[in-house]
């Protein structure tokens, strides 16, 4: 009789010691188990949620001390329907039509909205000639302004700022002063007259946001500050989010934590040392409902459609005590949420092999989310990288995926358009991928074109054509390495037609190298309505001495010099191909262009563009140039500034 106890014993045995290892390597991995993925857990007491944030923070860092967590600050067609009485106007470049986006810069079609500096500048703008400023909103000194939402009478300003606390810093139990993300809603009834209505605080980065009807869907990471690990008794009011909320007549108070342990949800209930934060403010009501959402994870990129939002943040996860010593698995983890209105309701998570690019690596189609990943590493000496892309269910469970694409190169800019993908991977040519995604279940490379340089964007032109726009490249000497330098701009028109046979229509080279725009990097610069034929892009253009062209020494690396900036005005057409019709600067002294990191600091470079009506508007920090839409006369300026 004994000896059966003592099978049960030992398997009993043996049972726990796989599942405290199993456990073991989730709270290494910072990864919740796959059966728990699909529901968020509440902690049960305040030791649990203490513990899970140290163990995630030993985990993530090695090691708890004093000095703070190293901090990441992050990460259709522009033709807009008439409002009223409003002109036809452009709107910002979004990604899913439905869903906006925050930007600089917004129009309504009468009135014209721009941050500068420490300041939102309210401007009539139509017509052109009564162009003027009504209102100026300046913010705090140590706050600024980074984007901002327009909704009827309503104008929502995203930016941060700095909280100090009750108490003095020099005390050793008191953490230094807080990064801010604020939310105000101004009513804009009068334009002139700007009301604060309600200012919303939160401690926390700023990831990004979308609006879907008149529901502004905040999203922020924050990471508490270790130096609350002097106190005796750490408490979990130390780790959670602050959170302040004064409405207008009232005095701000203290930053409270902005929910209970309790409330805080979690992928993973044994480890975490950051949290996501979903805010949502309501517009249909002026902004009275404001609904709270705290998960202990982290945010990197977003996407969504008009019935999901998707948070996503890449892990590293090394298979050994630290990562020095162990070996690396690049992962994506997906949050999915349903919006809801006034509030957020989370469907589920999953995991992908991988690392993502940026919000155009994903889209949501017919019930299924697709992603595009990088696998591995890129360098000059040697490369590992693969490229994927993964099919999900509602449920994100994969249905589909294609992996190992184009080995040795990483994704530059991915575009979904329905059952089509375009990627452009890059590291000595320019690999145009067109894929198929009409079947959930089985992904494939329909055809592939490749052409010297690069596409940084993907923006489509009709269900046939796509435009890129990037930079050309040349192959690096034998002896240099496996890679390429790239060189000044380029604008393509691609034509998919024949998917298997993708062929690149027409082009334009701008500048050498050193040329830049802020469409490269951010697709709100990128102003494109395809009914005028109309394409605008912010360039910073370098190009080549007379003397460094004549002599034999000029190296692919070598770079121009600045000579203007401003925005470049192109007629593009499928007949005509993409011409230049003119350019517009704000810059009046051409020296300006040679001040060191002129492009990054001048207040004078061409940031945004919009039409209203007949009439072309460029924004910069010191003002807005009104231009004729079609010959580029002058027509008014208005000057901006603090």
């Amino acid at each position: 009789m004994k000896k059966p106890l003592v099978l049960v014993l030992t398997l009993v045995l043996v049972i726990c010691i796989v599942a405290g290892i199993t456990a073991y390597h989730y709270a290494l991995s910072g990864t919740a188990p796959p059966s728990q993925r699909a529901s968020l857990f509440r902690f049960k007491s305040p030791g649990e949620f203490i513990e899970a944030f140290k163990r995630g923070s030993v985990s993530q860092y090695g090691a708890l001390e004093k000095s703070s967590v190293p901090l990441s600050q992050p990460g259709a067609s522009t033709a807009g329907a008439n409002s009223g009485d409003a002109p036809e106007h452009s709107t910002t470049n979004v990604q899913v039509a439905g869903v906006d986006e925050a930007d600089i810069v917004k129009n309504d079609g009468k009135y014209l909205y721009a941050i500068s500096g420490q300041s939102l500048f309210i401007l009539a703008a139509y017509p052109p000639e009564q162009a003027r400023v009504l209102s100026k909103i300046v913010c705090d000194k140590e706050a600024s302004l980074t984007e901002m939402y327009i909704e009827g009478d309503r104008l929502v300003v995203i930016g941060t700022n700095n909280y100090y606390g009750p108490d003095t810093v020099e005390k050793r139990d008191v953490p230094p002063p807080a990064y801010l993300t604020f939310i105000a809603i101004y009513d804009i009834t009068d334009r002139a007259k700007p009301e604060l209505v309600r200012n919303i605080e939160y401690e926390g980065y700023y990831s990004t946001s979308r609006m879907v009807d008149g529901h502004v869907y905040v999203v922020l990471t924050t990471y508490p500050d270790y130096v609350v690990y002097e106190k005796k008794h750490l408490r979990c009011s130390d780790i959670i989010p602050g959170y302040r909320d004064t409405r207008k007549g009232q005095a701000p108070g203290d930053l409270q934590p902005a929910c209970g342990y309790q409330d805080v949800e979690s992928v993973d209930p044994e480890t975490f040392s950051s949290f996501l934060s979903i805010l949502t403010v309501s517009l249909p009501d002026g902004g009275d409902t404001v609904d709270k959402r705290v998960i202990a994870g982290y945010s990197e990129s977003v996407y969504a459609s008009a019935e999901h939002l998707y948070v996503v943040g890449s892990k590293y996860r090394y298979w050994g005590y630290w990562p020095q010593s162990g070996v690396e698995d690049q992962r994506t983890t997906i949050y999915k949420f349903k919006l809801d209105g006034p509030k957020t309701t989370y469907v589920t998570s999953a995991e992908v092999p991988g690392t993502i690019l940026n919000q155009f690596s994903m889209d949501e189609s017919g019930g299924y989310f697709r992603i595009a990943t990088t696998s591995g590493h890129l360098s000059r000496e040697g490369s590992t990288s693969t490229n994927n892309v993964y099919v999900l269910d509602g449920d994100l469970k994969t249905t589909g995926k294609l992996e190992g694409l184009a080995p040795g190169e990483t994704i530059y800019s991915a575009r979904f358009m329905g059952n089509r993908a375009y990627l452009v991977t890059f590291k000595k040519v320019d690999p145009f991928f067109v894929l198929d995604l009409a079947d959930p279940g089985n992904p494939r490379v329909l055809g592939a074109l490749k052409i010297p340089g690069y596409s940084d964007y993907l923006h489509p032109y009709d269900e046939n054509h796509v435009i890129g726009i990037g930079k050309n490249a040349v192959e690096a000497d034998p002896g240099e390495g496996d890679f390429a330098w790239y060189q000044g701009m380029k604008v393509a028109l691609f034509d998919v037609s024949d998917v298997a046979n993708p062929r690149e229509m027409y082009k334009v080279e701008v500048g050498d190298r050193g040329t830049d725009s802020y469409a490269l990097n951010d697709h709100k610069a990128f102003l494109f309505d395809r009914e005028k034929n109309l394409l605008v892009l912010p360039v910073l253009l370098a190009e080549m001495t007379p003397e460094q062209k004549a002599t034999p020494d000029t190296q692919a690396f070598d770079y121009g010099q600045y000579t203007y900036q401003g925005a470049y005005v192109y007629d593009i057409s499928l007949a005509g191909g993409i011409m230049l019709k003119g350019r517009v600067t704000h810059i009046d002294d051409p020296s300006e262009l040679n001040r060191d990191y002129y492009y990054y600091e001048s207040k004078d470079a061409v940031r945004r563009s919009l039409y209203i009506g007949d009439s072309l508007y460029t924004v910069s920090e010191s003002e807005v140039r009104v231009n004729n839409l079609y010959t580029l006369a002058e027509q008014a300026r208005v000057r901006l500034g603090d």
